[in-house]
């Protein structure tokens, strides 16, 4: 099996409903990790003070043959339709440890998909 890493950066108010929609989607779990950043707009400030823009990177393990249905899932959940949303985008897995615990709905997934 070949398996991919979706990396979403949304704002936090949106994780809830990106992950809600990937579960119910088929995904078996996710990773959210706290962060901030800065993009085209810059911070806004309040009597000097910056008041920076709170996002959160949620990881998902996925196959490969479920990417481009996962990536339409979080675009579609996370509304990134609109401006400062949010962005996703998927990096290659050399190796795994840790997932012998998941490996039979993985593969009742695969044969869903084709069958």
């Amino acid at each position: 099996m070949q398996f991919k890493l979706i990396l979403a950066l949304v704002k936090p108010n949106v994780s809830d409903s990106v992950v809600d929609a990937m579960k119910k989607a088929g995904a078996t779990g996710a990773t959210i990790i706290p962060a901030r950043g800065t993009g085209m707009h810059e911070a806004k400030s309040f009597f000097g003070l910056s008041i920076e823009a709170h996002t959160e990177i949620i990881l998902f393990l996925v196959e490969e043959h479920v990417v481009e249905k996962f990536m339409k899932v979080i675009s579609d959940a996370g509304k990134f339709n609109q401006p400062g949303t949010g962005i996703a985008f998927v990096l290659p897995v050399e190796h795994i440890a840790g997932l012998e615990s998941q490996m039979k709905k993985f593969k009742d997934q695969a044969r869903d998909e084709y069958f």
